[in-house]
This record gives structure tokens, sequence and C-alpha cells, in this order.
């Protein structure tokens, strides 16, 4: 067996990894890589794997950079099947026709801005369309947690609760060769433990290769009960000066958090009486999506419903979906709470809101996920003095608020918990390190080696290890 690490090696985004063996050939996500526009259209379009090659796909979970590529590989030549979650796939039928309507948005937006104003940058094309959607979703399987199946010649499939955003999953494949079973067990994204919503990753058991995310590996998140805190005084503080919260936010799970995480503010009258905007077309229906699969839910979300209370209304709160709706937000000059996508603020309605927001120093904006490299979120993090939107510096002038404990992937101890948990559970052969930037795999890597795990490894790009 060998695995080729294409994407999200030393780096978090474009999440793709080709497993090999004498009989078949398995790739594990096919995610866009997210970072400079140029960089990624140029990525992007070169994805490093051969349609061709391909006897199936497994998707860890929905987000964009595990999903994103998919209708690409298909609209390449791939024709086999792709596992996932129920949840996932549904999931995937809302997010990846959203990712095509804004690569065909920003692209007329783009080549206008271009022929009207001389803007500084290059044409952009769409990807892929509505079309290639449509032939991708065809070839989803949906397999629900604990049902094993045979995917390939000699690869079964076992899919555990990576506890990360609904329907995610972590991925195990048991695989013949020579008359020996290697079971491989691929993290995804891990989620955290007592999150609200979701209930917490699951261990499982007999592994011999052991591949994990690594996305805090340097770091270790705020305790989730401090978040509601953070948030409330973050809010409290902008709403006293007149001004607006803008928080981009992925559109799964992420945007769905922080709107229970108000909810249970307001509940406790812990915050004035406001209008939140949910402004994002795909948020409302992945919401919609949320409410279909309660069989993701802990124990509190699911007696919410149980009891009729939606998790995801309370009053003040506004789903917006319309594009004049969403110019109204900008154009009011009363506070507001406004969420919206993309969660790394490079695509999509929270763009818009930015560059309305950002050079007026009574806003704020409030981060509450991971900002990859050379995204214009991860310049919001640094605090660029001046940053750039569809081509255009602007002046950072709003306060910027970072509230690392909304994260959905685990830190440096859970991540360290985890491997030891399967180590215990297993004969551990080897671990490799994925999705993380090379400062917390390194890190990561320190803390493992010093409690005895064996094999770790970090790959570049291109890699390949046999295992």
């Amino acid at each position: 067996m060998e695995i080729e690490f294409v994407g999200a090696a030393r780096t978090v985004t474009g999440s793709k990894h080709v497993v090999r063996t004498r009989d078949a050939t398995i790739l594990l996500d096919c995610g866009f890589f997210q970072g400079r526009r140029r960089e990624s259209i140029e990525a992007n379009l070169h994805l490093g794997v051969d349609p061709r090659e391909l006897d199936a796909v497994v998707l860890s979970h929905a987000h964009i950079d595990h999903s994103g590529a998919l209708p690409l590989l298909v609209k390449q030549g791939y024709e086999g099947p792709t596992y996932a979650t129920p949840a996932t796939r549904d999931l995937c039928a809302a997010m990846l026709a959203d990712a095509a309507m804004i690569q065909a948005s920003d692209a007329r937006y783009i080549n206008k801005a271009i022929e009207r104003d001389g803007a500084n940058m290059d044409p952009v094309e769409p990807l892929y369309t509505d079309a290639d959607v449509l032939r991708t979703l065809r070839g989803f399987i949906g397999v629900p947690y604990h049902r094993r199946q045979r995917i390939a010649p000699g690869v079964h499939l076992e899919l555990f609760d990576a506890g990360h955003v609904l329907g995610s999953a972590i991925t195990v494949l048991d695989i013949e060769e020579d008359g020996e079973t290697k079971r491989l067990v691929f993290t995804g994204d891990l989620g955290r433990k007592n999150t609200p919503i979701l209930r917490d990753p699951e261990v499982p058991s007999g592994a011999h290769w052991l591949i994990t995310e690594s996305t805090y590996g340097d770091r270790l998140h705020a305790p989730i009960e401090a978040m509601d805190d953070a948030l409330a005084s973050a809010i409290k503080r902008a709403f006293a000066r007149g001004g607006k919260v803008i928080v981009p936010s992925f559109a799964l799970e992420r945007a769905q958090e922080v709107v229970y995480a108000l909810k249970r503010l307001q509940g406790a009258g812990r915050l004035p009486p406001m209008s939140v905007y949910v402004d994002s077309p795909l948020t409302v229906k992945i919401t919609d999506v949320f409410k279909l699969h309660p069989e993701c839910y802990d124990a509190d979300a699911r007696a919410l419903i149980v009891g009729k209370d939606s998790a995801f209304d309370f009053a003040g709160l506004h789903y917006v979906s319309d594009k004049e709706a969403s110019q109204a937000i900008d154009a009011s000059p009363a506070p507001a709470v406004v969420i919206s996508a993309s969660g790394m603020c490079e695509a999509g309605r929270v763009v818009h809101h930015l560059k309305a927001t950002i050079e007026d120093a009574k806003n704020m904006v409030i981060i509450v996920g991971f900002q990859a490299q050379h995204t214009l979120g991860r310049r919001l993090v640094e605090r660029r003095q001046r940053v750039k939107m569809f081509g255009v510096e602007r002046e950072l002038r709003a306060e910027v608020v970072v509230l690392d404990g909304f994260s959905a992937h685990a830190d440096q101890r859970e991540l360290i918990e985890f491997t030891e948990a399967v180590r215990e559970r297993g004969s551990l052969r080897q671990v490799t390190l994925v999705h993380g930037e090379p400062n917390a795999q390194d890190a990561l890597r320190a803390r493992l080696e010093a409690r005895g795990v064996p094999h770790i490894r970090a790959p570049a790009p291109r890699d390949r290890i046999v295992g």
C-alpha cells in the first residue's frame, strides 16, 4: 500500500490523498485549494490526480477545502462513486451548487471591474458549472456511520463520527494485501469534545496507520464555555459605539454554532435587543439540512428539536437570501450583527459587507475560524493596516476580534489525546500529519514523539509513503 499526499500537505487547503493498493486506487477527499487568487486558480485547474486511475472517492465532510474540487474531477473524466455520510451528501448538494454560483458571480463582477475600471486583476473563468455539479451528485452513495461496505477490490470502508461538522466522518479503510489486513484511519477534520450541537469524535480501534489533521497542532483553544462570555463582550462593545459586527463564517457548522450561541445569550438576557442577519443563501439552505439530520446531534440539541424549539431561531434573527435585502443591510446605519460566508473572506457576500464597514472604527469584525495563509481573512487576523478587496486597497480601521474557541478543529491537546487513544486501541505503526502549516505540524510532532508515538511524518506535496 502506498499513499500520495497531493493536497493539504504542509498546508491546510486542497485536501487530496491517493491510496494505492495492488488492486485499487482510492481518493480521500477532493478539496479546493484556497489562497492567492492566481495560485488558487492554477492549483485547482491542475488537480494532481488522474481521474481515470480512480476506483472510488471517499469524502470526509462537505467543507469546500475537502469537497469543492469534486465537480472538476468529474468534469475531467471521473465516472466512479463518491462515498460519504447521508448528511454530507445532502450538504454537498447545496454547497457545490453554491460554489459554482459564486464562481460565475465573481467572474462576472471581476471581469466587469476590469473592463469598466481597469482593475488590476486577471480575467476569471468559472472552474465548473451547475451541470458539472449535477453529474457529481449522481455519483454519491450515502454510507451511514458504522456500516461496513466494500468499495473496491480488497478495500472495505467504515465511517465514524468526527464531530467536526454535520455528517463529518473519520474514514477507516481495511485493506487486504498478501493475506494481511491493514487498517488505515484518516481523521478528515477532527472535531472537539463537548461542542454545542454535535456529538464528540469517536475513536476507531485496530488502526495500523493514522493520518491526522494538524491545523491547531501548535496551540490550545480557549475553553468552549468561555466563548459565550467573549462573544457577548465583543458585541456589546461594538453596539455601544453604534457599530456593525461582521462575522465571516463558514456556512456549514460555524454559522449555525454562532446563531446557537446568540440564542443562548439572548435567552439569558446577556445581549441587548438587536437585529442579527444570516446573510448567505447557502447558510439558509444548510440550516434546513441540519433539521433533516437529528441523528448527528448531541443530546442537548436533540432535546430542543423534540421540544419544538428551533436551535436556529430567536427574536430579531433574519435569514437573508435575496441580493436586495443584503445590500440594504450595508445601506442602513443601524447597529447589527451580520453573519455571512465565506469563512476565509475570499468570496461571497461577506466581502461586500467588509468593503462597506472595515474603514470605520466603530465597526467590528469577529473571526471565528481558521484563516489560511494568503487569504483576506488571514490579513484581517494579522491586522494589516491596508487590505485589498476587489483589486482596491482599503484602510483597516474596524476592530478585529479573534475567537478561536469557536473553532470546530481539535487543538493540540485534543489531537494528542485522540492519537494516544487510537494507539491504545490498536497496533499503531505510523502516524502522518496533514492539513496543517509547518509550524503547527512541527510542534505537534515534537509533542507526539515525546510520548513515544511511532514513525511520525509530515509529508510535503506529492510525497509518497509506503505502509
